[in-house]
């Protein structure tokens, strides 16, 4: 397949400015340095791109002076960092260079937001805007696919997801290696690699119970006793594996508390085909027995790609009452509620009379694959 422009791109130029600094996080193998190189390459004027897993490039931001970073990048206008999070105490490096050469702007990528914000983040506040990237969402493959090709091939991007790698391969076989290999090889390196945290093999055991469960709501105490761990722990590690964008959750939608459930949450994959490689089964929709819960976390996840790539401010939740009357999807902004119900097949259910009820100016909406991209903006 040929280039596909990220959405992102354009929001992301419009904040470049001296003195200030932009941050692209997001997981492994998803295009950041990619989009990186595009906005150098546009960017005119004198500019410096470092790779910040270069031991060269470490060294040379070691010494941490002003009359150091002047040598280094007096009259530049534009400083590209990739893979940022490499270099250690890398937000006061960028805070320092932005602050004292006149005129230059700084961009730079990492590969989780642990890593990248906490690094980054707490010395850039006010100075820095932030940008996760995702695998490509459904509307920037539509750039190189008609409305007849996405729908031909919807099945197929519910089964390998949307990395971008993935997208651009013809062979299924081709597709399996690669998220395998992103899973085995990828996934966990950026938890693996914080002190005392050592468990790969129930770090993925989590990960498999959690990939049975979406659309379901997560007891933690309930995956505890499976892996033989505290309460506490599987939070903590969910935490995590949400912080390298692996999943993501989704709390319960509340106004009335004494009916509605408030308290709980369901966790979804930020690609379906990271969730398939983790349990190993990469059948077609005809085979499968959990093509409703991946239609669901599909639809999900490009309502969440939607709000990240047009900076939407929307907020996410499910909701459900104790007498089991739900909703898969309610997204709020501004207090306007829009609801939706996925739904695989043909089924067009009615909008729960508790809920139609209680948010009178609701609009509820039952989502299909033949009228799912209505609802992407």
């Amino acid at each position: 397949m040929d280039f596909i422009a990220r959405t992102l791109q354009a929001k992301i130029e419009e904040r470049l400015a001296p003195g200030k600094a932009v941050l692209i996080y997001g997981a492994r193998r998803v295009g950041k340095t990619i989009l990186l190189k595009e906005i150098f390459n546009k960017i005119e004027g004198k500019k410096m791109l470092l790779i910040g897993e270069d031991m060269d490039v470490q060294n040379m931001l070691q010494n941490r002076s002003v009359h150091h970073y002047r040598q280094l990048f007096e009259g530049m206008n534009l400083l590209a960092i990739d893979e940022a999070q490499s270099i250690p105490e890398i937000g006061s490096v960028i805070k320092l260079i932005i602050d004292e050469i006149p005129h230059i702007q700084v961009i730079a990528t990492g590969s989780s937001s642990f890593d990248l914000l906490n690094k980054i983040g707490e010395p850039l506040v006010g100075r820095a805007s932030q940008f996760l990237l995702t695998p490509f969402s459904i509307r920037e493959i539509a750039q190189k696919q008609n409305g007849m090709e996405l729908r031909q091939n919807l099945e197929n991007r519910i089964v390998y997801g949307s990395y971008p790698e993935v997208v651009g391969m013809t062979s299924n076989t081709m597709k399996e290696e690669y998220l395998r290999d992103i899973v085995n090889a990828y996934l966990l390196k950026d938890i693996l690699a914080i002190d005392g945290l050592r468990n790969t093999a129930k770090m993925n055991r989590l990960l498999q119970l959690v990939a049975f469960q979406i659309g379901s709501e997560v007891s933690y105490e309930e995956l505890g006793k499976q892996l033989g761990m505290h309460r506490e722990t599987v939070e903590k590690y969910l935490d995590l594996l949400s912080k390298v964008f692996v999943v993501y959750k989704l709390g319960a939608f509340s106004r009335n508390m004494r009916k509605e459930v408030s308290k709980a949450g369901k966790w979804y994959f930020y690609d379906n085909g990271i969730r398939n490689a983790i349990i190993g089964d990469f059948k077609d929709a005809n085979s499968r027995m959990d093509m409703g819960k991946l239609w669901e976390n599909f639809f999900i996840t490009e309502k969440l790609k939607d709000n990240q790539n047009h900076l939407l401010h929307c907020q996410f939740h499910f909701w459900r009452t104790y007498d089991q009357q739900e909703i898969d999807l309610i997204e709020e902004k501004n207090e306007v509620i829009n609801a939706y119900e996925m739904k695989w097949g043909k089924k067009l259910p009615k909008a729960p009379a508790g809920f139609m009820k209680t948010y009178t100016g609701a609009d509820f909406n039952v989502v299909n694959p033949d009228n799912y991209l209505g609802f992407l903006k």
